[in-house]
């Protein structure tokens, strides 16, 4: 098995609750409360562990947020680095509406970060021998649009395989200047990459148009309930998401990435790592608020598909 290192630059905090009715003005006791590290490259590791894998995730962090943020990945043992910054680590929040099921989530932007507190991060990607490095997760105001480009030039490189998740400038500029081994925008993400909404026939022709001009080895687009879509230089695979009872949905699009990423590095071919991403990501919407995906119920999911390989999920 690769080593997997993931990289995220702008971190959270996620509290979760739930509230009977969401009203204004008037006090809205909370229950079920939550209290989980987060961020996309921290999500992505905590999933790989839930797995069974290996995975090291590097973050910045300030302040007493960002010490808690330590804490909580101590709490869920998860193997990391901090990298010290001077603004504070943010916090976000989500509130579940029990008679309607809607999530409601709030998400401040984060602290800015300079040029150096980011090129830490590069010293650390440059120092460590990782087979998968995944950067996920938005750019923090004033780091360099730039970051994820060298981070991925930094990783090919050393004989490594790039994995993005991002979007804005952090997706733009790195596939405009390097070539990464996986990408995994979102419908809408990849709609503003291109700079027009997208059906499907539309993310499919975006997927392939970025395979051919080299950008990416392979393109994942995530379509929430719809599923997703896979583009290769040999061919596009479509997986519907199995049906099941939605809890929250956050989470969903890192439980895809984190799963599909552990099975590459296990040696999976391709078609059963996609799978395998696609049961992940509906087993996060079976659990509440910013828990992401249980081993369990992605064994259960996974031989839905069509092309399930028993031998592998027996593995699980």
């Amino acid at each position: 098995m690769s080593s997997i290192l993931t990289v995220t630059l702008n971190p959270t905090i996620d509290l979760f609750g739930e509230v009977e009715v969401v009203r204004p003005i008037r006090k809205m006791r909370m229950s079920e409360q939550q209290y989980d590290p987060g961020g996309g490259g921290i999500n992505v590791a905590r999933v790989i562990i839930e797995i069974g894998g290996d995975a090291e995730t590097v973050f910045l962090g300030g302040g007493a947020t960002g010490a808690w943020l330590d804490a909580l990945l101590a709490r869920d043992g998860i193997q990391r680095r901090m990298v010290p910054i001077v603004g504070e680590t943010r916090v976000a929040f989500a509130v579940q509406e029990r008679g309607s099921g809607f999530d409601y989530r709030f998400v401040p932007p984060g602290p800015a970060v300079s040029a150096e507190e980011a090129e830490t991060c590069l010293d650390i990607v440059r120092a460590r021998q990782a087979g998968y490095v995944v950067a996920s997760g938005s750019l923090p105001a004033d780091t360099p649009p730039d970051i994820y480009a060298r981070m991925a030039q930094i990783v090919v490189e050393k004989g490594g395989r790039f994995v993005l998740d991002s979007s804005g400038e952090g997706l733009c500029v790195t596939l405009e200047r390097s070539r990464v081994f996986l990408v995994k925008p979102s419908l809408g993400e990849l709609g503003q990459l291109v700079g027009h909404e997208l059906d499907e026939q539309g993310a499919r022709e975006a997927a392939v148009g970025l395979v051919k001009r080299g950008a990416a080895e392979m393109v994942a687009v995530t379509m929430g309930a719809q599923g997703a879509l896979l583009a290769t230089a040999d061919e596009v695979l479509r997986m519907p998401t199995p049906r099941v009872k939605v809890r929250s949905a956050i989470g969903a699009g890192d439980s895809f990435l984190g799963a599909m990423v552990w099975a590459l590095s296990s040696g999976w071919a391709v078609k059963g790592a996609f799978h395998l991403g696609i049961a992940a990501g509906a087993a996060a919407v079976l659990t509440p608020g910013t828990k992401l995906c249980r081993r369990e119920d992605i064994r259960a999911l996974y031989p839905m598909s069509p092309d399930a390989d028993t031998e592998l999920a027996a593995g699980l």
